[in-house]
């Protein structure tokens, strides 16, 4: 599925804004030419159309440019979450005809993602304090 035209006459694509900003990225040789997307469904129901669509969008970049779509479970409440919820997900994307390159879960990120706002929290306070300082000069 795509929402690619071609204009026979002049031989130029029609894309949507995520395409070309792909097509632009790639023409300025971002990221050494890798396309690398990623689906991040919440695993705490059942996919619907909308979740297709985004599924043929995400995977279907990655596709049409040699590249990647990884799965990247966003399991932020697990209070709501179930395993049911991600091999129905998983299920329904090789239903779909894609596969995923890799698989990644949200949560396994929490302390890495802690520990990131704990040292900026200590660099706005360094800096808070330097500005302080230097005020006090003036």
């Amino acid at each position: 599925m795509s929402d690619i035209n071609t204009n026979e006459e002049e031989g130029k694509k029609n894309l949507n804004f995520i395409e070309a900003a792909v097509e632009k990225d790639l023409a300025e040789g971002k990221n050494g030419g890798r396309v690398q997307t990623r689906f991040p469904p919440e695993p705490n129901g059942y996919l619907h159309i909308g979740h297709a669509k985004a599924i043929c969008l995400d995977f279907g970049i990655a596709e049409r440019h040699g590249g990647i779509c990884n799965l990247r479970f966003d399991d932020t409440n697990p209070t709501k979450e179930d395993e049911e919820y991600v091999e129905a997900i998983k299920e329904d994307i090789q239903w779909l005809g894609y596969q995923w390159g890799n698989i990644y879960y949200a949560s396994d990120y929490f302390q890495q993602l802690w520990d990131f706002k704990r040292a900026r929290l200590h660099n706005r306070a360094s800096r808070a304090r330097i500005a302080t300082a230097r005020s006090r000069k003036a």
